[in-house]
């Protein structure tokens, strides 16, 4: 059977929001089979759960948030992405994270610190099987017209991979790689993708600011571009990390639906918004989809039934 996965222990960490620019702590703790994955803002009077869903996703300016319920209004967790990212990229399917802030750490900008805090806290097998959601129909979502094009969407497929292509009009991004493929067959998540870091353009970082957003943000969580060139003297993790890093956006977008999923993930000039919107579409339609185990896992797809290698 191949099983449901948790932490064999707790692990912590301490950072700031980068939007929010508040200090942060954050617990990641097992949790029973079927339990999913729960954001617990402990910072409360009363502390709150927010069950990861599709339909809790609220904001999805900048960063996908989730809010109590789906409720806008109520208590919620900002910038889950990068960590539900590292959640999915591991097979992490219960856990409780339990959080001092409305903002997720940024740490190094990238799935990588995330991953390495869960790798720490060692993965369990559990004695309940791995339910997946698997793409039955082709569902696809767009968005605009022209130059203002953008569209996602889901093909059904034996295992779970992605394609995505940027198109920004930058030098700096033009020198790299504006479309990857990625497939979750080659185990490869911890090297290939989440290293990738988030990105941000000095002349859209004064109108952030102003509205309260980018607090948090600097060079050693982001990777900051003027309107010539990268400006951290690094440089580049890999030649196409602009790319990468919505490859990895996508990646926590779409492990908000509860389950990993067994579909071909293609897009083009995506974000948060479409992304979720993609999600919301599958869910209308129950015919477009089913929940399945793998009771002999030599029958579930490549990837999937061995653990992740550590770095």
């Amino acid at each position: 059977m191949l099983q449901q996965r948790t932490l064999k222990s707790l692990t912590r960490a301490v950072g700031v929001g980068l939007h929010s620019g508040q200090r942060v702590e954050l617990t990641l703790r097992p949790a029973a089979p079927d339990t999913g994955i729960v954001f617990r803002r402990v910072d409360l009077p009363v502390p709150v759960e927010i069950p990861v869903s599709a339909t809790a996703i609220t904001d999805t300016r900048l960063n996908s948030t989730l809010s109590a319920g789906g409720d806008p209004g109520a208590p919620g967790v900002h910038t889950v992405e990068h960590l539900m990212s590292a959640c999915s990229g591991l097979g992490i399917d219960n856990l409780y994270i339990d959080i001092t802030a409305e903002e997720v750490p940024i740490l190094d900008g990238s799935a990588a610190s995330f991953v390495y805090l869960l790798q720490s806290a060692g993965i369990e097998l559990q004695r309940a099987p791995k339910r997946f959601l698997r793409i039955l129909k082709p569902v696809e979502v767009r968005e605009g017209e022209g130059r203002s094009l953008k569209w996602a969407r889901l093909d059904p497929y034996h295992g779970f991979k992605l394609a995505f292509e940027i198109d920004f009009d930058h030098p700096a991004v033009n020198q790299t790689g504006q479309r990857v493929e990625f497939d979750f067959a080659s185990g490869r998540y911890s090297r290939d993708i989440a290293r990738a870091r988030t990105f941000g353009f000095t002349k859209d970082v004064e109108m952030m600011r102003s509205r309260g957003l980018s607090l948090g943000g600097s060079m050693d969580n982001a990777i900051v571009v003027d309107d010539y060139r990268v400006l951290n003297a690094e440089g580049l993790r890999y030649d196409d990390e602009f790319v990468k890093h919505k490859i990895l956006d996508a990646i926590g977008d779409l492990y908000v639906i509860g389950k990993p999923m067994l579909a071909a993930y293609s897009a083009y000039k995506s974000g948060h918004a479409l992304n979720n919107k993609l999600l919301r579409a599958v869910l209308a339609d129950a015919s477009q989809y089913e929940i399945v185990t793998f009771e002999d896992e030599r029958q579930a797809p490549q990837g999937f039934a061995q653990l992740a290698p550590a770095w």
